[in-house]
């Protein structure tokens, strides 16, 4: 009997909207948590948290992107892909900037912000980590959407460890060298995407 289950359009269809749901849940936590990071980034004067802010911008577009991308084919998710890396990309020259800027004009920012809001973004970000994990292999649009969620726990964990840091040099510093090392871990991760998108690109 040709029904839907049979050629398979019933599981393609259920996991569509798993996807999608999943991806519902960590897109409005991400635009939450700009709103709450970009306005504790600029009270505090942390580079590392400001940045952090405009990565959970970043992603928030990636998840709207990835939604789109779930009912397109192959090619074109692809081609998402690529442009998510492309952001993720934008996303380490940024902040990039700000460390360059903040070595330029240093400040020593407020610490007891910086650690408490890290926090709270880390547990945000954890439960957007857990909810992609299912998802993470399925195919290149939710593989990609999984790097920026791992991104941001790693980010999370190093600005708790920079609030550390100014609390107890009561210095700049560490919130700089964080900055940096987010920096690179975007402009890294950034690569990998890219290549896994254009690879994928080349074997459609």
């Amino acid at each position: 009997m040709a029904d839907c289950c049979e050629n398979k359009s019933c599981a393609i269809d259920a996991l569509r909207v798993r996807q999608s749901s999943t991806l519902k849940v960590v897109l409005c936590i991400n635009v939450v948590m700009f709103l709450v990071e970009i306005v504790a980034g600029i009270m505090s004067g942390s580079t590392a948290l400001l940045s952090d802010s405009l990565d959970n911008l970043g992603d928030a577009i990636t998840y709207g992107l990835s939604l789109y991308a779930i009912a397109s084919a192959p090619r074109s998710k692809a081609k998402i892909a690529l442009f998510k890396g492309i952001l993720i990309l934008i996303a380490g020259l940024f902040v990039f900037s700000q460390v360059v800027y903040r070595i330029i004009v240093p400040i020593v920012p407020i610490y007891e912000t910086m650690g408490l809001i890290s926090l709270l973004a880390l547990l945000a970000n954890g439960t957007c980590l857990a909810l992609l994990w299912k998802h993470h292999e399925e195919d290149i649009n939710m593989s990609s959407v999984w790097e920026c969620s791992r991104n941001d726990v790693a980010s999370n964990i190093s600005v708790f460890v920079a609030a550390g840091g100014v609390w107890l040099t009561h210095s700049g510093w560490p919130d700089i060298l964080v900055g940096l090392l987010l920096a690179l871990l975007f402009l890294k991760s950034s690569v990998k995407v890219i290549r896994g998108a254009v690879s994928e690109l080349r074997n459609l």
